[in-house]
């Protein structure tokens, strides 16, 4: 039987290992789409990614979240949630099939008609998968959900390069998504060992919902609060400027979401099975915070200084515009892992309101602080959506200070030290090769100056995470 250490250490990994192959991945293939598509492709796409997000979420309702709160789930419960998704699913996809031409009319693009009725595809298919996916989760079956991401983004990548290179534009990247969506839907249907049955009972349903709808109502704000420039850029700013923002929101993403997402596979499960037992959960909380803050710094603040470099290198000078705005989002997302942990711990703890009441103040300011600025320009907007995510991780922590003990002390000690290491390294860095003039040789550089310098400080203030991380991985490759 495996401590509670080896699943959060072995979930942990594999969830860095899915992430990080999907991101590799879609490093590799963003570049490749980058140079066959244009900013006006990607900004169609960006356009209507908010109502896929949301539909989604209304779809799958927060009933992963309530499953891993619940102790010990039956068939009874997984099987509610399966035929209630399907048939919400169904719904959704029949309304925003006819609400189409509305939203193709609030972005003044007709062409928005049939491509929306065509993305939104993936709602029914995601439909299909959110029971499934809930086991995977409530079990901790991380390696399984770690092959079903990989084969899906492996698969989807090249179905959206191959099209590209048929010419078909922005098509290849909705085809992009719908083939992501069902291959992991159907990855995880086979690593999944639950099955459906016919007797449909929604009373496990209706006995989660109270829980359910405060998550709901979160996750539709958490989109909302994500994609609020999107949407403003859509409407106010041509398809190119929108287009620009989305590329470099893209690459932002990938960056966060790779430690994001390894945390985010485990800190629910893990935190949720120690209530009860505080001062133990508190422990792993604060070691997960070490962790999370000793990856995402250093790997946002140096994805900002070689964002230039980067650009012009992969996908050349019609995305540097791109750029500018990639090394103002990657200051604002090195806090999005952190802002992921403590809101998992308010989840964990049962507050979905809570949860939900911080989303729903963040995504007011955000909404007031865009449609206030917007006249002010991209550059403007996407300043202050950085700001405000910087700031609201202290929302985020005062919040769950009175649920678990975490005090603003502890906090500031687990993360700070581990930013301003990180800000010193790339200042230091960026003074020590601002003189080379190859962009190869620059973009080299500064990735393997930084790593060095970021691992010398580390050893030399003796953190104990780096020593866990190094010894783990030491573990992994005496086994094999």
């Amino acid at each position: 039987m495996e401590s509670l250490r080896e699943k959060t250490e072995k979930g942990m990994f594999w969830g860095g290992l899915n992430n990080g192959v999907q991101q590799l991945l879609g490093l590799v293939f963003g570049i490749i789409l980058g140079r066959l598509l244009t900013p006006s492709d990607y900004g169609m796409t960006a356009m209507i990614s908010i109502f896929t997000l949301i539909a989604t979420a209304l779809q799958n309702s927060g009933f992963t979240a309530a499953l891993a709160n619940m102790k010990s789930p039956g068939h009874r419960d997984y099987n509610s949630v399966f035929w209630f998704n399907i048939i919400v699913a169904l719904s959704l996809y029949v309304i925003l099939f006819f609400c189409a031409p509305l939203i193709a009319a609030f972005y003044r693009t007709e062409s928005l008609v049939p491509l929306c009725r065509y993305a939104f595809l993936a709602i029914v298919l995601s439909s299909f998968g959110t029971a499934q996916s809930a086991y995977l989760f409530k079990n901790l079956m991380v390696k399984e959900q770690a092959k079903s991401g990989m084969t899906a983004v492996v698969l989807s990548c090249l179905t959206g390069v191959t099209m590209a290179l048929m010419g078909m534009a922005y098509w290849s990247l909705a085809t992009q998504g719908l083939v992501f969506v069902g291959v992991n839907m159907l990855m995880q249907w086979h690593y999944s060992p639950w099955r459906p049955s016919l007797a449909v009972d929604f009373g496990p349903v209706r006995r989660m919902f109270r829980f359910c709808c405060k998550i709901l109502a979160t996750t539709i704000l958490t989109h909302i609060n994500t994609n609020v420039l999107n949407i403003l850029l859509g409407r106010h700013f041509s398809t190119v400027e929108t287009g620009y923002y989305n590329q470099a929101y893209q690459w932002n993403f990938k960056c966060f979401s790779l430690v994001q997402g390894m945390v985010q596979q485990v800190a629910q499960p893990v935190l949720a099975g120690l209530n009860g037992e505080d001062d133990r959960q508190l422990k792993v909380l604060r070691k997960m915070m070490r962790f999370t803050a000793f990856i995402s710094f250093p790997l946002l603040f140096g994805f900002a200084l070689v964002a230039e470099e980067f650009i012009l290198v992969t996908i050349r000078e019609q995305w540097l515009s791109s750029a500018r705005l990639m090394q103002i989002l990657c200051v604002g997302g090195s806090v999005m892992p952190l802002c992921t942990l403590l809101s998992n711990t308010i989840i964990s703890k049962g507050r979905s309101g809570t949860y939900m009441y911080g989303t729903l103040a963040l995504g007011v300011a955000q909404i007031g602080l865009m449609v206030t600025i917007w006249p002010l320009g991209i550059r403007a907007m996407v300043i202050g959506h950085s700001a405000l995510n910087i700031l609201w991780l202290f929302v985020w922590q005062r919040l769950t200070a009175p649920l678990t003990g975490y005090g603003l002390r502890m906090f500031l000690a687990d993360t700070v030290p581990f930013a301003l290491a990180a800000a010193g390294v790339m200042i230091v860095t960026g003074v020590a090769t601002a003189w080379m003039d190859s962009l190869w040789i620059l973009l080299l550089a500064r990735v393997l100056t930084a790593a060095m310098l970021y691992y010398g400080v580390m050893r030399v203030a003796r953190v104990r995470i780096l020593a866990d991380c190094t010894g783990f991985i030491l573990s992994k490759i005496r086994k094999t």
